[in-house]
Order: C-alpha cells, then structure tokens, then sequence
C-alpha cells in the first residue's frame, strides 16, 4: 500500500446498505460481507451452539427478536456471534437478519429532533431498550421504536460501530 508523508493511506468504498467500509475489510468465506458486522435476530428465539452443525451442544437460547449481533465468522449456513456482554456461539443463520438494530446501554438516551444536544427531546429509551437504526452519521444514530423515532448519540449504543456511517 503506498505511504504518503508517512501516513497509510486507506481507500474508501462504499459497501453494502450504505456503510463505509475500509478498502482492507476482512470478508467472511461464505457471504463475501465484512466481518465483523453487525446483525439482528429474526426469530423471537434462537439457539446458541457450541460449535456450526446441529450435532453440537446448544450452550444457551437468545429469547429477543431484533436483539444486535456481531457476526465474527461464517462456516457454511452457520455464523459465528456475539452479544454486548461478549458472549457467543455458532447460529444458524436464517434466524439473523440484515437489518440494523442498537442496544441503548445507556441508563437513558434521548431520541432528539436533529442530530444536536441541544435539538429537543422527542421520547427517552431506557437501558435495555432494543430500536431499529434507520441512519448513523459520525456521532449520531437516528432510531425507530414503538413509533417514535428521533437521534441518539452513538455512545450510548452497542450494535453500530463509532466510526460506521449508515445511509
């Protein structure tokens, strides 16, 4: 990769759904898509095993629908996740879905009008709270829950990386 005033220089593409993505992503096997990525669960429970077949052990069931995960490997149909707390295994991947969803790990996070502190408050998510992300920009993502909607700041959430763009 060519240096410039000693700088490493980094492509930009844009990748799928909008995000920009390093030119250097490391790309699953199977789907071709960045890993790590983030996802969310499709089906309102979904075992957790050991290892990717049937065969292996269920270590444990996530029990909420549109909760995030982080892919971090593919093996056939399976991918490899892992929750906010770190925890993990080997889930059969039609119960995960494309679509983007944050965890509010703040005790509260106000939904605002604009990406803006000072914008007024349109609803508060609580802790715990799991809400659609329609868009991130560099400090702010605007979620959608229960039909309200508005922004909240990035570092409030777990499902979306810092520096991820989504359009």
């Amino acid at each position: 990769m060519a240096r410039s005033t000693g700088l490493l220089a980094l492509a930009l593409a844009v990748g799928l759904g909008g995000v920009v993505e390093a030119a250097e992503t490391v790309r699953g096997e199977v789907t071709n898509l960045p890993l790590p990525r983030y996802v969310s669960m499709k089906s309102a429970k979904g075992n957790v095993r050991r290892g990717p077949s049937l065969s292996h052990r269920i270590d444990w069931v996530y029990r909420q629908r549109d909760l995030p995960l982080k892919v971090t490997a593919e093996y056939g149909h399976w991918r490899r996740v892992e929750d906010r707390d770190g925890q993990g295994g080997w889930v059969h991947y039609a119960l995960l879905s494309g679509t983007r969803t944050a965890l509010v790990e703040a005790e509260e996070a106000p939904l605002r009008r604009r990406p803006d502190a000072d914008a007024d408050a349109l609803a508060i998510a609580r802790r715990g709270v799991v809400a659609r992300i329609d868009e991130c920009a560099p400090d702010w993502c605007r979620l959608s829950k229960d039909g309200h909607s508005g922004w909240a700041r990035k570092s409030a959430l777990w499902g979306v990386e810092a520096d991820e763009i989504i359009e």
